[in-house]
This record gives structure tokens, sequence and C-alpha cells, in this order.
């Protein structure tokens, strides 16, 4: 019989333990986090290179958290993780620095745009250029709140477009032909550019959908898409208000509504008499 070694009939190797992927220093916004445990919590995280990812913050609800003070939403975060399931684990996290967080109707604003990334982008599907978007949108909230109105509809715009939910707003959808500058269009959530009928109450004329079209392909997209939305923000408005419930399959979105009952909480109540201004100054729509 032919004779066998010794490393024939020894043990066999012991497994190797597999190492886990690890992430450093990754920028990141927490857009939303709901309970793990009792100590522990599951943020939805917005990031730049990954996209929306879940990680599990142990530990984070105990007084003496490291966590705590820093994960918080609409604060440029440097986060690490470890773990390529869908739940990875936070090992770390850092204030970036550059702005303070938005407060006031502000903080409500900014709000509403973490609610908008929850519900259109998909895990793990990188958005680079919508995280920077992202970035300049939240820093302009903190430090001009008087223009919150014309930073939602520019980051609306670029957002839709990011994620292919956008028509091409400079040809009509049903021809493919390029719009006239002075004929009135209606953008539809089912067919995208159509010329208005004569009671869509909410249009824009051609020249100004292709002001917009052009801002979002130049070289700094937020920038010039916030100056074209300037000029087309009452009739814009509602007509994305309709193409995101439409693509988000909502009637009015988390943020919106809780705005409202704030407001029909702080308004005031009718005595029966009504004093001077008090129909000429009614409480503001909600930015959202």
């Amino acid at each position: 019989m032919p004779a066998f070694g010794p490393s024939d009939t020894s043990e066999p190797p012991a497994a190797r333990p597999v190492a886990l992927k690890r992430v450093t220093e990754e920028p990141a916004f927490v857009l939303h986090r709901y309970d793990w445990s009792e100590t522990s919590l599951v943020l939805e995280v917005f990031t730049r290179h990954f996209g929306r990812i879940a990680l599990v913050a142990k530990g984070v609800k105990r007084p003496t958290s490291q966590f705590r003070p820093v994960l918080l939403p609409l604060q440029p975060l440097q986060v690490s993780w470890t773990g390529e399931a869908e739940v990875r684990t936070l090992k770390s996290a850092q204030w970036q620095g550059g702005h303070v967080m938005p407060t006031g109707e502000a903080l409500m604003s900014g709000s509403y745009l973490n609610e908008l990334l929850m519900r259109l982008l998909a895990r793990d599907d990188p958005h680079a250029s919508l995280f920077d978007h992202f970035t300049m949108a939240v820093r302009l909230l903190a430090e001009k709140s008087d223009a919150q109105h014309v930073i939602l509809r520019a980051f609306e715009l670029l957002l839709l477009r990011d994620v292919g939910l956008l028509p091409d707003l400079a040809h009509e959808a049903n021809t493919l032909a390029p719009l006239s500058p002075d004929v009135r269009y209606v953008l539809t959530p089912e067919s995208g550019l159509r010329a208005a009928h004569d009671d869509d109450p909410h249009w824009l004329s051609g020249e100004q959908w292709h002001n917009l079209q052009a801002a979002m392909d130049g070289p700094a997209p937020f920038v010039t898409t916030l100056r074209a939305c300037a000029n087309a923000l009452q009739a814009l408005r509602p007509q994305l208000r309709h193409l995101l419930h439409y693509h988000c399959g909502v009637r009015v979105f988390k943020t919106r509504q809780l705005m409202l009952d704030v407001q029909a909480m702080t308004r005031p109540r009718s005595t029966g008499a009504f004093a001077p201004g008090d129909m000429a100054t009614p409480n503001p729509e909600p930015s959202a």
C-alpha cells in the first residue's frame, strides 16, 4: 500500500475569519432614524459615494454615547462603518462642520428634503452629484431662510432629474418637437410637457421651461437652477408638487402636513370680530 505522509492524516486547518468590509470617513447626512433595540437605533443615511444606506448605531441611546450629540439630521458628517449586509454597523461619526443646522421653518423645509430622499432613492444606489446639491441646499436653508421656496424648487427639479423621473423640459412630450418660446406648456406626471389648455391654472412659457432645462445642464446646475426657478416660482410649485405626489404615491407629504397642523394651532381663533389686517395677512403657505 502506498505510504501517506503526515499531512494527509492531519486535521484540516481552522477556517480563517473573513475580514468585514470597512468604509471610513464617508461624507454623509442622517435622513431618518428608528429604534433597533432598547439602546440602539437604525439610521437611514445619505452618503456621497454609496447612496442611501442603513446603519445600526449600537448603544446610541445611552446617555454616555459619544454619538448622541453628533447623529442629527441636516448636519454634514463623516461616518465609518463595517459590514456588507443590508444594515451595516456604524463605527464612528464626526461633525464635518461648514454650517449650522437650519432652524424654524427652514428646519421643516430641510426635513421635507429628507422625506423626498427617503421616498425616491433606492438603497445602495450612488448619486454623488445629487449629494452635492443636497449639501448646498441644506447650507443655503441655514443661511438664507428667506429664500426657502426657490431652494426647494431647485432641489426638487435636480432630484427628479437625477433619479430619472423628470421629462425633457426642452421638448413637447407627444411630438418631441422643440418648445415654442411664446407658447404656454403644462408639466403632467403621465406624459411630460404638453400645450396648456384654457382651463389650466398653472403653466410656464416654452422659454421658461427651456431656461430650466439649460440651467440643469450647465456646469454649476444648482446655482443656475436657483436663478431659473426664481422667475417661475408661482406656476412651477404646484406642477412639481403634482409630479412628486404622483411618483411618491402620496396625496400629501408628512412634513407638509405637520407644518399645516402647526400653523393651524398657532393661528388666532376667531372671536366674532376681525381686527384690522386679519384677512390681509394670513399665515404663509408652507414652503414644501
